[in-house]
């Protein structure tokens, strides 16, 4: 499975060169920026300091949403309040409900927000999964660079390849699914149940291969039903 770094309007060139340096020390490749030009910016370089080749395979975008095609997992992180979002995992719980998706999910996104107000309601609904760093200390939050070192180090176990253990799956499923329950719900006239929809959106990202083909089975019941 593929994981990518996405940094969304990162301000500081030096955050960004911090970022590249701990994906390479860790063993990952793939940067992504979003509105944001900084990272043309000598500091970046200065900083990241043998991480040069991360920078020049920068690729930009000019919003999440295009940053996020071809990606079939999802994970945001966010110091804000877990009240909305039910479905949080810190980052060691992160690591093993990414290795059971290693093997049937083909691209996944770590989303990392703005230095100073993080990801929006609207990109944090972009997510599978929400995740965020606890805090020992009453301390607002860590610097972008470091909390890229932090998911670095305890996720870089995914970059050790290892024998597929399930048969080969569609990676797409998942989003697939997502739209399927989506286009359900709206043909139940149940779309203004805004806490089930976010409780059951969120749910869904936690689902392991074998939960999301036998939901997909359960919705396909469903809606012949429903057409009957």
């Amino acid at each position: 499975m593929q994981l990518s770094i996405i940094l969304v309007s990162p301000a500081r060139a030096e955050n960004i060169g911090a970022a590249a340096r701990a994906m390479k020390t860790m063993g990952f490749t793939d940067l992504r920026i979003v509105a944001s030009q900084a990272y043309l910016e000598p500091p970046a370089r200065w900083v990241a300091h043998g991480a040069g080749d991360i920078l020049d395979n920068i690729r930009h975008f000019d919003t999440l949403e295009e940053a996020l095609e071809g990606i079939n997992f999802t994970v945001a992180t966010t110091a804000r309040s877990r009240a909305k979002f039910h479905y949080y995992a810190t980052p060691e719980q992160l690591l093993p409900l990414l290795k059971e998706k290693q093997q049937w999910v083909g691209h996944s996104a770590l989303i990392f927000g703005r230095e100073d107000s993080g990801l929006t309601n609207d990109e944090l609904a972009l997510a599978d999964v929400l995740t965020g760093i606890p805090m020992k200390a009453d301390y607002p939050s860590l610097n972008l660079g470091q909390a890229v070192m932090v998911y670095c180090y305890q996720l870089s176990d995914l970059m050790i390849p290892t024998a597929p253990v399930l048969p080969a799956a569609d990676g797409s499923q998942l989003n697939a699914l997502r739209q399927r329950v989506s286009s359900l719900l709206t043909q139940l006239n149940v779309t203004d149940d805004q806490k089930m929809i976010d409780w059951l959106q969120q749910r869904l990202g936690l689902f392991e291969q074998r939960d999301t083909a036998m939901l997909h089975r359960l919705l396909h019941d469903i809606e012949k039903k429903i057409a009957e």
